[in-house]
C-alpha cells in the first residue's frame, strides 16, 4: 500500500489562497487530506535574486496515480509562475489510512 500513497508538497504565498486550492482538491476527489503549515520561512534564489518570504506550505495526501491531475490543478490554480510541486513516496504507511486515502480519492462515479 506505500507504494500507492503520495504526498505532494507545494507552497503558496498565503493562507487564504492555500485553503482554496486545498478546498478544491479534496472536493475533487484529486486529494484525501490537505495540511496547512501557514508559517513557513522560504529562502530562495529567484530570478538572481536571494528572497526571503512567508508562504504557506501544503502537504496534500494523494494516489500515485492522481499526481498527474494533481499537478494540472495546482499550476491552473497557483499564484506563481513556477510552483513547487514535489511528490514524496512514503517508505511506510499504516494500512487503514492507506485504503482510506485510496477510497476517498476515487472518482465519485465510481461510487455507483
Amino acid at each position: 500500500m506505500a507504494d500507492e500513497l503520495r504526498i505532494i508538497l507545494t507552497t503558496l504565498p498565503a493562507l487564504d489562497q492555500a485553503e482554496r486550492l486545498g478546498g478544491v482538491l479534496v472536493d475533487e476527489r484529486l486529494a484525501a487530506c490537505i495540511q496547512l503549515f501557514p508559517a513557513v520561512l522560504s529562502i530562495y534564489r529567484w530570478q538572481g535574486q536571494r528572497v526571503r518570504d512567508s508562504e504557506c506550505l501544503l502537504l496534500i495526501k494523494t494516489r500515485a496515480t492522481l499526481i498527474g491531475q494533481c499537478e494540472q490543478r495546482i499550476i491552473a490554480l497557483h499564484p506563481y509562475e513556477c510552483p513547487e510541486i514535489i511528490a514524496l513516496a512514503p517508505s511506510s504507511v499504516n494500512a487503514a489510512y492507506a485504503l482510506w486515502v485510496q477510497a476517498s480519492t476515487h472518482p465519485p462515479e465510481a461510487f455507483g
